[in-house]
């Protein structure tokens, strides 16, 4: 088969799965006799592929018994790499591990290994396989855009696809470093960041003008000749030619001075001084380095930082840490390796690579590299010099940022078991939902999820319910039927989707924001749905919600405070605290769309015309819902056949 062409073949399941849950790194020399049946299922399934595998290159992929996949992998020769996993004993822990859980495997073949590597890095990031190592990054990079579709150019933020014509300068590591260098931008060459219709539709200067950080093109106060060039100036200064810039910044300085034109000086020393400005916050610069990212991996406690940072015109743009998810006994090549050809699978990498060590398979990622780039790509391990002393620099932020996350956690397990201790549980935590629920007087009601894990808040796992029932079948605002809807809607479907609870999704204690009675309606929908193995907590604040005398409820035990100054209640605080910032956040929204919501927008056929002419002729929405047939057909714009679907949207 060609690159692209999948081959592929499943195989009924075999065997139960070990779901003992001991932990990878227990020596099993020993395996219980279950675990020994479905490590030799494992093998005996990869095997029977073995005899339809060629000896070409490709990718494959691992699955288990529900279709969900366990492993990406590339490979020089499918059939040898393939072969290495039908003898699962020669293999480590991990490894028996997944073999144990295969039930079917999948195919790509591919011209050249190179192929597999960019086709095995983008399906990683697609799927997310439990067994490889993964980069959880989902965020794009912002860019500054300088419009080319427009005769005074605007300069922007841009996130996202670059489709939009113009030239793009970036990345940045974060949007503050974008705007930041937004304004200096603004201050030094004085271009425009409004819109097309504010500036097609301005009289005379506005604000930006009068604080200098635009020349008002938009009422002629600048030639369209002018602003080109302040617009070639920006772009030679983001392009790393600021030295030049100044210097001839600094000549029509001189030359104004001399003809006596002192605010035209006084305006060209003050673009001066705010290109100065720029270049004295970047934290490191380095002659030589212009386009250029520094990668840098530092590994402690089975844990790793990847801290980048992005050069640009020679300039800092920034730096971003990373917490690559993997196994304790990956090499620090390794986790390099797979880091960068996921990092950019859908970045294109610059002309430079600084790396704090050689990665694994060092020439193939190269390669790989230069033809996303279209252009040779190097990684460079620096030894010494200018760019190594980079290498140090980003290699102490990513032992700092380590350090921090290591230092959170550890203080995150502690308050964790502090709480399963606090509530009498017999079980350890390693998820905790937390329930409220916003609204106004019941009109867009919403209720809310936060999740809270060993690692902080787990906010990629936050949930918000649009509330349903309450507010149309039931008494507005009854928060007890409102906490009903939500956790029987959660549950439920986490019945459904997960029913051997064995992907994490399953909290260990459910914690609802009330007291008494909403403990009693999370138990009696707990009762109905069959789960009895999630406990159960309610946190009703104090007297005159008085912080700090929040009574907990446990279901069979009577309400209890916790000591004013003990770590546990301060941490019950704050999770609770989290769940109504989410809740009140998502009502706010919610409240914000139906704000400007008319009934005119629930019938199909009225779009923005209809609507504009229907509210003209009529002032309001209950008159027109009041007209007559005849005096709706009367509108401009609003046939007989719509002027119908009208009324009788507002008869029925």
């Amino acid at each position: 088969m060609t690159a692209g062409e999948e081959h592929t073949e499943k195989t009924d399941s075999m065997g139960a799965l070990d779901q003992s849950g001991e932990d990878p790194a227990v020596n099993l020399a020993s395996p219980p006799a279950g675990a020994v049946r479905s490590l030799t299922a494992g093998a005996a399934i990869i095997a029977d592929y073995l005899p339809r595998l060629g000896q070409g290159p490709g990718v494959y992929r691992m699955l288990n018994a529900r279709g969900e996949p366990l492993y990406v992998g590339k490979a020089r020769s499918l059939r040898k790499r393939v072969t290495a996993y039908a003898h699962p004993e020669r293999q480590p822990i991990r490894i028996q591990r997944m073999v144990a859980e295969t039930r079917s495997m999948e195919f790509v073949t591919t011209h050249t290994e190179v192929e597999a590597l960019l086709l095995e890095s983008n399906l990683i990031k697609q799927l997310a396989p439990r067994y490889n190592i993964l980069l959880r990054d989902d965020k794009s990079f912002p860019d500054i855009l300088i419009r080319g579709d427009h005769a005074f150019p605007q300069v922007v933020k841009h996130r996202g696809a670059r489709n939009r014509q113009g030239e793009y300068f970036g990345p940045f590591a974060s949007a503050g470093a974008v705007n930041r260098t937004l304004t200096a931008l603004q201050k030094a060459f004085l271009l425009r960041n409004c819109s097309d219709s504010i500036f097609s539709t301005r009289k005379r200067p506005c604000l930006q003008y009068q604080i200098k950080r635009c020349s008002a093109p938009c009422v002629d106060r600048i030639t369209e000749a002018d602003y080109a060039a302040s617009v070639d100036q920006a772009k030679r200064f983001l392009l790393g030619d600021s030295r030049q810039v100044q210097t001839d910044l600094a000549d029509q300085m001189q030359e104004a001075a001399e003809a006596l034109d002192f605010e035209r000086a006084a305006s060209l020393r003050d673009r001066i001084r705010a290109m100065t400005a720029i270049q004295s916050h970047q934290d490191i610069n380095v002659d030589g380095v212009s386009d250029a990212d520094v990668v840098a991996l530092h590994m402690e406690g089975g844990q790793t930082c990847i801290q980048v940072f992005f050069f640009r015109g020679g300039r800092n743009n920034g730096s971003r840490a990373y917490f690559p998810a993997h196994d304790r006994d990956q090499s620090a090549g390794a986790v390099l390796a797979a880091f960068i050809g996921q990092f950019y699978d859908n970045r294109t990498p610059p002309k430079s690579l600084f790396v704090s060590q050689v990665p694994d398979e060092q020439p193939l990622l190269e390669e790989a590299l230069s033809i996303k780039a279209g252009r040779v790509i190097k990684l460079r391990a620096p030894a010494r010099g200018a760019k190594r002393q980079l290498i140090e620099h980003a290699l102490t932020n990513a032992r700092e940022a380590l350090g921090r996350r290591l230092s959170e956690s550890a203080t995150q397990r502690r308050l964790l078991d502090g709480l399963s201790e606090k509530l009498g549980l017999d079980r350890r935590l390693e998820r905790v939902e937390v329930y409220d629920n916003s609204h106004t007087g019941g009109r867009d009601a919403v209720g809310a999820m936060i999740v809270a894990g060993p690692e902080g808040f787990m906010k990629n796992a936050y949930r918000k319910f649009t509330i349903k029932g309450p507010a149309k079948s039931e008494a507005a605002g009854d928060d007890y039927a409102m906490m009903r809807e939500v956790l029987t809607r959660r549950f439920t479907r986490a019945i459904k989707e997960d029913p051997d609870r064995d992907r994490g999704q399953w909290p260990d204690l459910v914690i609802v924001d009330g007291g008494k009675g909403q403990l009693g309606i999370a138990e009696e929908v707990f009762a109905e749905l069959g789960v009895d193995d999630v406990a159960l907590a309610g946190v009703a604040k104090g007297p005159e919600r008085e912080a700090g005398r929040e009574r907990i409820h446990l279901p069979g035990r009577e309400a209890f405070l916790l000591p004013p100054r003990d770590p546990v209640l301060y941490f019950i605080q704050r999770m609770r605290d989290e769940a109504h910032r989410f809740a009140i956040g998502a009502h706010r929204a919610k409240r914000g769309k139906s704000v400007g919501a008319s009934p005119l927008d629930e019938i199909p056929g009225i779009g923005a015309k209809r609507k504009k002419a229907l509210l003209l002729r009529f002032g309001s929405a209950k008159a027109v819902a009041r007209a007559g047939l005849k005096d709706l057909e009367a509108v401009d714009g609003v046939s007989a056949a719509i002027a119908k679907k009208i009324y009788d949207h507002f008869q029925s």
